[in-house]
């Protein structure tokens, strides 16, 4: 059982945690990644809370295939949403490191 000190000290932590991760949310709106296909002929680039802020298609693709173009745009969509994970799954880590946290519990809950 824990005692009064402990579930204060426990609470506090929770809230601090709390903060922390709404904090991190917050930034994951501001941190832009870029996703790229065809050795950078496309290029996206996203916020890591999925907002698509550009996408760039090199001029000599626009006179190339139209299925290449539209798999290369879905590649390099692709390819950001992957790395927008990673960094997401990162500044959740750091908000959370040092909490108590049962195995396999994921955040936020």
């Amino acid at each position: 059982m824990f005692n009064k000190g402990q579930l204060s000290g426990l609470m506090k932590q929770a809230q601090q945690m709390q903060d922390n991760l709404k904090r991190v949310q917050d930034e994951l709106g501001q941190i832009e990644v870029e996703g790229q296909s065809g050795a950078g002929l496309v290029k996206v680039t996203m916020t890591c809370k999925y907002g698509v802020k550009r996408v760039n298609i090199d001029p000599s693709l626009v006179a190339e295939d139209r299925d290449m173009l539209e798999d290369l745009v879905a590649a390099a969509f692709n390819d950001a949403v992957r790395k927008a994970e990673a960094t997401s799954q990162e500044k959740m880590g750091a908000a959370t490191a040092g909490m108590p946290l049962p195995p396999g519990m994921k955040l936020p809950f």
